[in-house]
């Protein structure tokens, strides 16, 4: 009869290093802000924790102290079940070092786009509330980050969840965002602003500036994936595909200008673009398989009936019967065939 055994240290261990030391970030620093909660007055404030616009100058840690902290305990669950299996299927990936730049990265990014932000409403309001009445903590633009990363991989991977709920990875990044707009639209704009933060910084760390640990066929690091399938248009319906490709390009052609970009390597195929965790031949299979699947479904619908023949049209031909005489073989010829075949067959 088997047993089964749980030892927590073996489990523990078995878990990568950067997302063992997000997960353990994430459990200590959301107690201790319970522990002062719970402990403090009415006018608790954690400014040395979580983020505050005006008081970022004095506290600049919380730029990444303030995304451990999670206010609820709902949120703090959600987090745990959603970000640390995330980070273990992209450490698996990417390893460790690549893995702890995009969190980083992808959070501080992230905070200091939206500490700019409410800095500008004040200055355009004069209203106090934009810098000591906001704050900023939890994991939201690591959630829409780690969802950008999964787009990348596994776009066309189906998520259900149980048995109700059943959309394409490649859907959801956006999901997040417009969740993010409307909540912002209604007046909650802290924390949920930092969702839209999130998603562009994430989008730009792996397009352009994160280095590939996979096999390089120029010989030289790869940087970003500068695919036609993960072009920032393609996040956006058809119908403003024109305007928002003329903005990137031109977004592209000053960063590019100002060297703001690395190179992205050696292509496989298109010589544009790095190829993805796993290697280049992962990569040009990955490429081609879906290169494949457009162009059957190209042929499928531009293919055109078959066509009947007009009338008066010669039909084929078809041997006669004087032809079949002609092609028939005299006794003659036979005979000499058999006495051909013999004498081979003899020697």
């Amino acid at each position: 009869m088997a047993v089964l055994t749980f030892a927590p240290l073996q489990f523990v261990s078995s878990i990568p290093l950067s997302t063992r030391v997000v997960t353990a970030a994430t459990i200590l620093v959301s107690l201790l802000y319970y522990f002062l909660l719970w402990s403090g007055d009415e006018a608790f404030s954690a400014p040395y924790l979580v983020l505050v616009p005006g008081s970022s100058l004095f506290y600049p840690w919380t730029l990444l102290t303030s995304a451990f902290v999670e206010s609820t305990v709902i949120e703090l669950a959600f987090t745990l079940i959603v970000i640390p299996a995330s980070l273990r299927y992209l450490e698996r990936l990417w390893g460790a070092v690549e893995t702890a730049k995009f969190v980083v990265v992808t959070i501080v990014a992230s905070n200091i786009i939206a500490v700019v932000v409410n800095w500008l409403e004040y200055a355009l309001f004069a209203n106090p509330v934009f810098l000591y009445g906001q704050q900023y903590h939890g994991q939201m633009a690591l959630q829409i980050g780690v969802l950008v990363a999964f787009t990348q991989i596994i776009p066309e991977h189906h998520v259900q969840v149980m048995g109700v709920f059943k959309a394409r990875v490649k859907t959801l990044p956006m999901a997040y965002v417009t969740f993010s707009t409307v909540m912002c639209i209604v007046g909650f704009q802290v924390p949920f602003i930092v969702i839209q933060f999130g998603w562009l910084v994430s989008y730009i760390w792996l397009r352009f500036y994160k280095k590939n640990t996979g096999e390089v066929l120029s010989g030289g690091p790869a940087y970003g994936d500068r695919s036609e399938t993960f072009a920032f248009v393609n996040w956006f319906p058809p119908f403003i595909h024109a305007p928002i490709t003329i903005l990137s390009n031109t977004a592209y052609t000053v960063a590019n200008k100002f060297h703001l970009i690395p190179s992205g390597g050696g292509d496989i195929e298109s010589g544009g673009y790095s190829q993805l965790p796993g290697g280049a031949r992962a990569e040009a299979e990955r490429r081609r398989a879906m290169a494949l699947k457009a162009l059957d479904q190209r042929v499928a619908s531009a293919s055109p009936a078959p066509q009947r023949p007009a009338n008066g049209s010669a039909a084929p031909s078809r041997p006669g019967p004087s032809s079949a005489a002609v092609s028939q073989p005299t006794p003659s010829e036979e005979s000499g065939k058999d006495i051909t075949e013999s004498k081979s067959e003899s020697r």
